[in-house]
């Protein structure tokens, strides 16, 4: 097991490790309380989740069980073949998002009235202010450079080891409408976070980025 240890030093050497785990940390977190409200008004999610949440009400289970478990079955592809790509926030994503959707949503389910998920103008303001802050929480994430979620390692193995010649883009673009069709097959309906994620996730994580390089990475020692 001389790679876990690698990985280990690989970020606890990181001088910029106790901040970057911060704010991995508060991603995860926030990327979960935020889907929590995202599932409860039912216009739509990222790609993954979309499947995630279609599969396990079919299954009559909890969606973060049905998560772990589908990440838990991809991580052995990852630790295989890119081992690269596993960090905290690997583990961190693959344990604790959906768990924490699922406690806000039983939480929200004891506090606040059916209607204002259901009905509009709740609904909508709920969405878009639920869609923005969730797509900040995932560039906050993903910006920390703590590694990848499962999920996310998959179609980089792909395009490294299957598809070399093919742009990562059409990879990871082919990939999503994969699982959207898994997700549409299990009875899944395809609403407009969906999409909107597809144009939306890149370009935040890109802006988002810049910002945390400029003035947070900056002041680690």
């Amino acid at each position: 097991m001389n790679w876990i240890k690698e990985i280990i030093t690989k970020y606890t050497k990181d001088p910029h490790f106790r901040k970057k785990f911060v704010i991995m940390a508060l991603g995860v977190f926030f990327m979960g309380f935020f889907l929590s409200f995202l599932i409860n008004v039912s216009l739509g999610t990222d790609p993954c989740t979309f499947m995630n949440v279609t599969i396990s009400e079919r299954l009559h289970i909890l969606f973060g069980t049905w998560q772990l478990a589908l990440n838990v079955v991809l991580m052995i592809l990852v630790v295989l073949f890119a081992r690269n790509q596993i960090g905290p926030g690997t583990v961190a994503n693959m344990v604790c998002i959906g768990y924490i959707a699922d406690f806000f949503r039983w939480v929200w389910s004891k506090t606040i009235p059916d209607y204002v998920f259901t009905q509009w103008p709740y609904r909508g303001i709920i969405f878009a202010l639920a869609l923005i802050s969730f797509i900040v929480a995932a560039s906050f994430y993903m910006n920390a450079d703590m590694g990848v979620a499962p999920y996310d390692a998959i179609p980089i193995i792909i395009s490294e080891k299957l598809l070399k010649k093919i742009p990562f883009k059409f990879i990871r673009m082919g990939f999503d409408g994969s699982v959207l069709l898994i997700g549409m097959i299990f009875g899944g309906k395809v609403e407009i976070a969906t999409v909107l994620m597809v144009f939306l996730l890149g370009p935040t994580i890109t802006a988002v980025g810049g910002f945390m390089n400029r003035h947070i990475f900056r002041f680690a020692a």
